[in-house]
């Protein structure tokens, strides 16, 4: 149930700011934000990351919807059972659903993050969530999965080897 929670407070936020974006800013307009380092950018993206695929909005939806669905799926099975594995599944989660809402009902994703001090791609709060979700997510694997996840079954793989059939040579 957090996990739910977590998504749609993130969904909430991303969706909130998007809405403030186009409400407040014409296309390609800029408004600042923080001074030399950011301000508000209203780009449509139609593509993905960098504007890859901007032809095939229809795909990225499709890849989108699989992807949610899939991480969906890994939350309410519980296949990852540690909250430091299910934050960042959420996280991701929030990041698909939110660039899908956009990418299913105005036919491009609304970015506006402009970075000022290097040129970068303008980004929007879901773009954050699976990024950050991603990284954390991949370091949770790398480095405290085997120690997290597998502790609840090593134990029950041992007792079981030690309650096999007894050794004649014993």
């Amino acid at each position: 149930m957090p996990y739910v929670i977590l998504v749609a407070a993130l969904v909430l936020l991303d969706q909130a700011v998007k809405f403030l974006v186009r409400a407040n800013i014409e296309p390609l307009g800029s408004v600042p934000f923080l001074p030399h380092i950011m301000e508000l950018t209203f780009v449509k993206n139609t593509g993905a990351a960098f504007s890859l695929f901007s032809e095939h909005t229809w795909l990225l939806s499709l890849i989108s919807a699989v992807v949610a669905a899939a991480i969906a799926v890994l939350l309410v099975k519980k296949v990852v059972a540690h909250p430091l594995g299910r934050i960042p599944l959420a996280m991701v989660l929030a990041g698909a659903v939110g660039n899908l809402i956009d990418r299913v009902f105005l036919g491009y994703v609304t970015d506006m993050f402009r970075v000022l001090f290097m040129d970068f791609a303008v980004f929007n709060v879901a773009d954050i969530c699976v990024v950050c979700g991603g990284i954390a997510f991949c370091v949770y694997f790398c480095f405290f999965y085997e120690r997290l996840e597998k502790r609840g079954k090593a134990p029950e793989a041992a007792g079981e080897a030690s309650h096999g059939p007894a050794d004649p040579d014993r």
